[in-house]
C-alpha cells in the first residue's frame, strides 16, 4: 500500500521552500514600494490591458511628457490601464486600474526599478501589451512583454534614435528594432528608424496632437499689458533651450538685420534648460544666450520668460506676431517632430523656420514658411515680409491644426495597438 506521508525530510525541504519563497516575497516588496492596498483594486473586466512605461509625464515639462499624458488619456476609456512614472506623477490622472511612481535620478536605477515593478504588475495582471512611451524604455518594455507574452511597442521621437552615446547604441537600439510595433512621431524619424535597422513593416508613423482652443479675444491685450510690450512686434521661440533650437545662431545671424528695420521688434524667449533630457551634456544655454545678448547690445530686444505655465504660454502664442524656428542639424540629436509649430497654429500664430528633421510634418504654407538649414538671409527675409506685410494667418493656421487634434491622434493610435491583438480578444 502507498503511504499519504511525505518521504522522510521532505517535509522538511518543504518547510525550507516555504521559507525562502517568503523571504524572497518579502524582498522583492521592499524593492519596490507601492501600497498593497492598489492590489485589491484589480478589476475583473473583458476590456485589454496595457502597461505604460515612461520616464516623461508631468510634472516634468516639455514636448514628450505631453505626448505621453495624452496617450494615456486617449487610450483609458478602451484599456484597463496600469502605469509606471515618474515620482509625483500620479496626481496627474485619472482612471488608472495601478500606477508605481520611480525617480527619475539616477538613470539606471530608475530603469532597474522600472523593470522589477513592471514584472510584478505583470506578473498579477498580464498586459496585452506593454506600452514604451520612448526608445529609452524600450528594453525594460520588451523584456517585460517577452516575459509575459504581451506584444510590445515603442514610440519613437528622434533623439532616442540617434544620440551618440556608444553603450545606448550597442544596447538599446537592438530591443527597438525587437519590439512589435515602432510608432515614429514624423517622417522623418521613421527614416531614421528604419536607417537604424528597424524593420519597415513595424514602423507606423503617428504625429502628435494638439488641443485646438477657444481663442480669448483680451488675451492679446492682457499679455502685453502684463509685460509692458505696447504694440512692439513681437516674435516668440518657444522650446527647451538646447542648441539644436538654433536661437544661439539666429540672435547672432538674423535678429540684428530685423532689428535694424524694426528697431522696436522683440524676442519672448519662452523654456528651460533641458535637464531632464538623454543629453544632457548641454547645460549652460541660457547664460551663453544671456552674454551673447549683451555682446551683440541687443538687451532691449530679447526677453527671457524661462518656463510658463499653460494659460500663460497659451496668451503669448496669441499676443506675439511670428513664432521662429530656426532648428539646427546636429550630430547626435535631431528635431522629432516640431510640436509648438502645431501648438502655434492652433493658436493662429504663423511659424517661420528651417527645414529640418520633423519640421515639414509640422508646418505647410498653411501655416507657415520653412527654409533651407542655415539660410539666414531667406529667414530674415522672411521675417522682415511677414513683419511688414502682417498677414492673416488666424483661420487657416487653426484648420491646418485641427487635423491634429488630440481625439484624432487618439483613434489612430487605438487603431494602431487593437491591430496587435488576436481578433477574439478585441470582441
Amino acid at each position: 500500500m502507498v503511504s499519504d506521508r511525505p518521504a522522510p525530510g521532505l517535509d522538511f525541504r518543504i518547510s525550507r521552500h516555504k521559507r525562502g519563497t517568503f523571504l524572497l516575497t518579502r524582498a522583492w516588496k521592499a524593492l519596490i514600494r507601492y501600497p498593497d492596498a492598489d492590489d485589491t483594486c484589480e478589476k475583473k473586466t473583458s476590456m485589454p490591458r496595457l502597461l505604460h512605461i515612461s520616464r516623461n509625464l508631468p510634472p516634468l515639462v516639455g514636448g514628450m511628457e505631453r505626448l505621453n499624458y495624452h496617450v494615456i488619456n486617449e487610450l483609458k476609456n478602451d484599456y484597463v490601464l496600469d502605469i509606471i512614472g515618474p515620482a509625483d506623477s500620479q496626481g496627474y490622472f485619472s482612471q488608472i486600474e495601478r500606477f508605481v511612481e520611480i525617480r527619475i535620478r539616477p538613470l539606471w536605477l530608475f530603469l532597474l526599478r522600472a523593470l522589477i515593478a513592471g514584472i510584478r504588475l505583470s506578473v498579477r495582471q498580464t498586459p496585452d501589451i506593454v506600452f514604451a512611451g520612448s526608445g529609452l524604455l524600450a528594453p525594460v518594455a520588451w523584456i517585460v512583454a517577452r516575459l509575459t507574452g504581451a506584444k510590445c511597442v515603442v514610440y519613437v521621437h528622434g533623439l532616442d534614435l540617434v544620440v551618440s552615446h556608444p553603450i545606448y547604441q550597442r544596447v538599446w537600439l537592438p530591443f527597438i528594432r525587437r519590439c512589435d510595433l515602432c510608432i515614429a512621431n514624423s517622417k522623418n524619424t521613421a527614416r531614421l528608424a528604419e536607417t537604424r535597422g528597424v524593420p519597415a513593416e513595424k514602423i507606423q508613423i503617428l504625429n502628435p496632437g494638439v488641443s485646438i482652443p477657444v481663442l480669448d479675444v483680451n488675451a492679446r491685450d492682457d499679455f502685453r499689458e502684463r509685460w509692458q510690450l505696447g504694440e512692439r512686434p513681437v516674435l516668440l521661440s518657444v522650446g527647451r533651450l538646447t542648441e539644436r533650437k538654433g536661437i544661439l545662431e539666429f540672435i547672432q545671424h538674423s535678429l540684428p538685420r530685423v532689428v535694424e528695420k524694426h528697431p522696436d521688434v522683440l524676442l519672448l524667449i519662452i523654456g528651460a534648460e533641458a535637464l531632464d533630457a538623454v543629453d544632457t551634456t548641454q547645460g549652460g544655454m541660457r547664460n551663453r544666450l544671456e552674454k551673447l545678448t549683451k555682446a551683440a547690445n541687443l538687451t532691449e530686444n530679447i526677453r527671457f520668460l524661462g518656463q510658463c505655465d499653460e494659460t500663460e504660454l497659451s496668451q503669448a502664442y496669441q499676443a506675439a506676431d511670428i513664432h521662429v524656428f530656426p532648428i539646427r542639424e546636429r550630430a547626435g540629436d535631431v528635431e522629432g517632430f516640431g510640436m509648438v509649430a502645431i501648438e502655434a497654429a492652433a493658436h493662429g500664430l504663423p511659424t517661420i523656420g528651417f527645414r529640418v528633421g520633423g519640421v515639414p510634418d509640422a508646418v505647410s504654407p498653411m501655416n507657415g514658411r520653412l527654409l533651407d538649414e542655415g539660410d539666414y538671409d531667406a529667414l530674415t527675409h522672411a521675417l522682415l515680409t511677414e513683419l511688414s506685410e502682417n498677414g492673416i494667418w488666424l483661420e487657416q493656421c487653426r484648420e491646418f491644426a485641427s487635423q491634429f487634434e488630440w481625439s484624432i491622434f487618439g483613434k489612430r493610435l487605438l487603431s494602431m495597438l487593437n491591430a496587435l491583438r488576436p481578433v477574439d480578444k478585441r470582441d
